[in-house]
């Protein structure tokens, strides 16, 4: 028994020594290591509170009063500002990395599409993402909508088909892209991918409005032209 004992303390002494050796010949690097992590993450939290935060916030403070002219579909004062306030395209150029600033690329992009100027809205509404399915949708739509009007046909059906997907939760605005998508490939002679959409359309939303006179346009695309056809 105590030829065990003494056994297991030799090895527990060796393992001992092994570590002392390995920790005095790597001393240096190892230290030089966990002072760099130290530094970096130290540096991360500066940044992040001295630096991010207050961003954040002046960029929450600036954003107000441009979404209040929005919402009163001021839109030129929502993207060019006031004597008194900024607007998104400011907020844009001096916060673009903050949420407010992200936010503002939405607003922006509605607003130039309301206003006519597409590629503007293009421009801003690419350059927006989030997390929130809704209005991902929304701005999705409206590069549907300014691509169209740019006569970018292959573009709009594609960002109808990403808005219609995004959040099938909202029956309503889902099959609304959805019909937008089906129409765009019909008017550009598309008649078997438009027909296909239609038909999902049917399947998917048959509750909505869309939904419900899926069927003409099936029936319109689904007769077989003749000498009797309207031309």
């Amino acid at each position: 028994m105590s030829e065990v004992h003494e056994h297991k303390s030799k090895h527990d002494d060796d393992v001992i020594v092994k570590a002392k050796k390995f920790f005095l010949q790597y001393q240096k690097p190892l230290l030089t290591a966990i002072i760099a992590i130290a530094v970096v993450v130290g540096g991360w939290f500066a940044y992040q509170n001295f630096i991010v935060a207050p961003k954040e916030t002046e960029a929450e403070n600036a954003i107000w009063k441009a979404e209040q002219y929005f919402r009163e579909d001021s839109l030129k004062l929502g993207l060019d500002g006031d004597k008194l306030s900024h607007g998104f395209n400011y907020i844009i150029s001096n916060y673009g990395s903050t949420k407010a600033g992200n936010l503002a690329k939405y607003y922006a992009g509605v607003s130039y599409l309301r206003l006519g100027d597409f590629n503007k809205a293009v421009e801003n509404l690419k350059d927006f993402n989030t997390s929130a399915k809704q209005i991902q949708m929304m701005a999705y739509g409206a590069l549907g909508d300014a691509y169209s009007e740019l006569n970018k046909n292959d573009d709009a059906v594609n960002y109808y088909k990403k808005a219609a997907n995004e959040f099938t939760d909202d029956a309503n605005m889902s099959s609304e892209y959805l019909f937008r998508a089906a129409l765009k490939l019909e008017v550009l002679g598309k008649n078997s991918e438009a027909l296909a959409l239609y038909q999902e359309l049917k399947e998917k939303y048959p509750n909505t409005e869309r939904g419900f006179s899926a069927d003409k346009y099936i029936y319109r695309l689904s007769i077989v032209p003749n000498d009797f056809s309207t031309k």
